[in-house]
């Protein structure tokens, strides 16, 4: 009988419906990768690595225009208890602070013409401070970053589906992986 991997069998129970969990990619050890079919599974994204992600925490979020970015920071502050609708793209703005049950600083290198502009905002601030640092178009911007960070790229797989590859940067956050891989395997309900 031929091998048969976590992620297939959830494929397939997802097609025959009995599985309403999006697929984990278990066999990589150096990122996770998570599919979010609907925007009620990038809320459930949102609320493990908002339970995960230790104070200091920098994110760089990558991904093409639409692909989720804000969302993604929505669903995160939300489980951080920011309120509902106080969260919207900082893309004038540059940088949105937001105070929950901890702070959250959600970044915007869009409409910035190079990294010097980045730096004039002071990013060391907030990369030194006990709130999460959630930056958009990251690569944009990724010589100015910490060596240790939390990459996710989003891919666009479908009008509301989404591909994340959530991808430690430097030593410090390996340690995160399986602990936010066994919640997002989780039948459990976060939140």
């Amino acid at each position: 009988m031929p091998e048969v991997s976590t992620s297939t069998l959830i494929d397939v129970l997802k097609v025959i419906g009995m599985s309403d969990q999006p697929p984990i990619d278990s066999h990589n050890e150096t990122e996770v990768r998570f599919l979010a079919d609907a925007p009620q599974d990038t809320l459930r994204l949102g609320t493990a690595l908002a339970t995960i992600l230790p104070p200091g925490s920098t994110v760089a979020l990558i991904g093409t225009l639409g692909a989720g970015k804000t969302k993604l920071v929505q669903a995160i502050a939300a489980a951080s208890g920011v309120p509902d609708g106080a969260v919207t793209s900082p893309t004038f703005v540059l940088c949105q602070p937001y105070t929950g049950t901890r702070t959250i600083y959600h970044l915007d290198a869009y409409r910035l013409k190079d990294e010097d502009e980045f730096l004039e905002l002071g990013p060391e601030e907030y990369f030194e401070s006990d709130g999460l640092t959630l930056i958009e178009w990251a690569d944009r911007v990724e010589r100015c970053l910490p060596d240790e960070r939390i990459e996710i790229r989003i891919d666009v797989t479908g009008e509301q589906s989404r591909q994340f590859r959530i991808i430690p940067v430097g030593a410090g956050y390996q340690a995160i992986l399986q602990p936010l891989q066994t919640m997002l395997e989780s039948s459990v309900e976060l939140g």
